[in-house]
């Protein structure tokens, strides 16, 4: 078959999930557009079959010339035979079969126009203001980035299924509003802009550490989360030090990402990692931003994690990591955006300013304390504070909460290692 290169079934598997991640989200904005927002429904569904499609046909078809296109065509002809079957649709398939044919032989987006890019449209349609804040994030993460109701609920920390009927009610809301499929005018952008940074911030940090499958890092969803705000900060209307500050925060964090797992795919914590194989590139990237990100009097939450994050990727080791400014950036980042996860971080620089029982008390002290007992994280942040008292059984006992709670694989392995640390320990001091 001409075009057609062999491919095995695994390797077909993950190319097929790789194009999903970052062609699914162009589809189903091209598509959008196409057919309105009502049919947003619709448009995930053939989006979704079209992927399906490919996992049937690559391992015995061959893998296409260009997947990314065979995947729109699929999803645009699904489309086109589901609206032909419609009713309502029958007296209009003419004039649907010409607009498809003009359609197909339109030219793709011209690459010099910031906004030809399908997926940053339809992240500002998605932050309409007549949806929720909490509608508008949900639907984004879900439709353009494809992230699963269960990673969208680990991100807020809820449930999936009160994700799942978030999502529900904001594409019937939708559809009632009838929301048009049009970027706002360049004036208007900026009072979408937080919503979409808040929403690529979320973008990054499942790929920077994904909250279930099999991989700990997902290298593709921090890319595309950094190509996107790149393409934000060169665009006139949203060049805000806001945006700078996130692409600072990215390229900072991603720098790191080879270097957070061993070869044997095993998590290293930051002291562990081989810091002649952080992206000095992507360093110097991050911190060229960060100073742009200085212009004007505003400072935001992507300042001061950026600022922890320079700490980090410019200290020449652990011991010389700049603690009690991190720990300053943290008490101006609770302040400015308090939530439990950004104290249980706070906690961990007051245990390397002050001590771990100074940890343990911070812990302790943080409101709503409540949400991050199913978070295995918090456990492990106070069993190692205890391992460092050299309490080994509060150790133990904090490191095996963390056991139940952990899904990744990786993370599986490592609180297996640091309980096996505490056993060691605890039976050298019998």
């Amino acid at each position: 078959m001409p075009g057609i290169s062999p491919l095995d079934e695994s390797g077909a598997g993950q190319l097929a999930e790789r194009f999903f991640r970052m062609e699914g989200a162009r589809l189903v904005a091209t598509l959008t557009a196409h057919f309105g927002t009502h049919q947003l429904q619709l448009v995930e569904d053939v989006v979704q079959e079209a992927l399906v499609r490919a996992l049937q046909t690559w391992p015995y078809r061959g893998l296409p010339d260009n997947p990314a296109a065979w995947l729109t065509q699929v999803a645009k002809n699904l489309a086109i035979d589901h609206l032909r079957r419609d009713q309502r649709w029958n007296s209009k398939q003419e004039s649907i079969a010409a607009e498809h044919e003009l359609w197909l032989s339109m030219p793709t987006d011209d690459p010099q126009d910031t906004f030809a890019d399908a997926t940053l449209r339809m992240l500002f349609v998605c932050f309409h203001p007549q949806l929720s804040t909490e509608a508008q994030t949900a639907l984004a993460l879900r439709t353009l980035c494809g992230l699963s109701p269960a990673e969208i609920a680990a991100a807020f920390l809820t449930s999936e299924a009160a994700i799942a009927k978030r999502l529900v009610r904001t594409r019937q809301r939708i559809r009632e509003l009838a929301l048009p499929f049009v970027v706002p005018d360049p004036a208007d952008l900026p009072g979408r802009l937080d919503g979409v940074l808040g929403t690529l911030y979320l973008l990054f940090n499942e790929g920077y550490k994904a909250s279930s499958g099999d991989r700990l890092v997902r290298e593709e969803l921090c890319h595309e989360a950094i190509r996107l705000v790149s393409l934000l900060s060169e665009f006139e209307p949203t060049q805000t030090p806001r945006t700078f500050a996130l692409l600072s925060l990215m390229l900072l964090n991603a720098a790191r990402l080879r270097a957070r797992t061993d070869d044997a795919g095993n998590l290293l914590r930051l002291h562990e990692q081989a810091r002649l194989a952080w992206d000095q590139s992507m360093i110097q990237r991050g911190i060229q931003y960060l100073g742009m990100s200085a212009r004007g009097s505003a400072i935001s939450e992507y300042h001061l994690e950026a600022g922890i994050a320079a700490c980090h990727s410019t200290a020449r080791d652990e011991a010389s990591t700049d603690w009690p400014r991190i720990l300053a950036l943290y008490d101006q980042l609770l302040v400015l955006r308090p939530s439990p996860i950004v104290a249980m971080n706070r906690a961990v620089a007051v245990a390397r300013v002050r001590g771990p029982q100074t940890g343990i008390d911070a812990l302790d002290a943080i409101t709503d304390r409540s949400k991050l007992e199913s978070y295995h994280l918090f456990h492990v942040i106070r069993g190692t504070f205890a391992a460092e008292l050299g309490d080994q059984a509060a150790a133990l006992t904090h490191f095996r909460q963390a056991g139940n709670l952990v899904l990744l694989p990786a993370e599986r392995d490592f609180i297996a290692r640091r309980i096996h640390e505490c056993e060691v320990a605890g039976n050298s001091a019998v």
